[in-house]
């Protein structure tokens, strides 16, 4: 046996999707057509973000300061991005591009804020160690996780190295899709992979520094 888990894991997870995309596709057919209804969308996207990242990290109350986190993440990359011309200030694009981005600074926090919330719980006498030595609570912190970030943001690079070799991201397909060329793709999604770096390098290092600060902690 492989001892996956319960067996109705899958099932409930797919019907999950089916019903949540169902609801969206209803929302966005609306929603989308003005650009104040978008944003709307992608405020409401971007607290869900915030919920999800706070609950996997595990810290309580104290893991809403992860909207500094997400914050820090989207407003490095979709202002830039919207101002250039580079993508149409319109609903239909704000929406997919914004949310491309957030769920990959939403997946680079909560690996960020878990790793080294488990870290400081494992080396806490590490942490002792250095404030003993004259280390501020910050700088102690920061000797035990900063080498946690690289983790979190190791999906997101291993997603630019591969692209195109294992895997055809959405953003290219969808460019396809839409009767867009080959060379149209490839500058849509590599703005979208350079995007997800720059946000998630952003978040991941903002989420490190409010650990490190003690804003971002277990619960006790």
């Amino acid at each position: 046996m492989a001892h996956l888990g319960p067996v109705t894991i899958a099932p409930r997870a797919a019907l999950r999707a089916v019903l949540q995309l169902g609801a969206v596709a209803l929302i966005l057919a609306a929603a989308l057509a003005h650009l104040w209804s978008s944003a709307l969308v992608l405020t409401v996207m971007f607290g869900a973000a915030v919920l999800t990242a706070a609950r996997r990290a595990r810290a309580g109350r104290s893991a809403l300061w992860l909207i500094v986190s997400h914050g820090a993440g989207l407003s490095a990359t979709l202002p830039a991005i919207l101002i250039s011309g580079v993508v149409p200030l319109t609903g239909v694009t704000v929406v997919p591009i914004g949310g491309i981005i957030l769920g990959g600074t939403m997946t680079a926090t909560s690996l960020a804020a878990r790793r080294a919330l488990d870290t400081l719980g494992d080396r806490h006498g590490e942490v002792e160690a250095a404030a003993s030595l004259g280390f501020t609570d910050r700088e102690a912190r920061l000797e035990v996780i900063r080498p946690t970030a690289a983790d979190a943001l190791l999906p997101g690079v291993d997603q630019t190295r591969t692209v195109g070799l294992v895997t055809l991201p959405g953003a290219f397909v969808g460019v396809l899709v839409a009767s867009g060329s080959a060379v149209q793709a490839a500058a849509v999604q590599l703005l979208v992979l350079f995007g997800l770096l720059l946000a998630q390098s952003c978040a991941v290092a903002v989420t490190i520094e409010l650990v490190a600060r003690g804003r971002v902690h277990r619960a006790a």
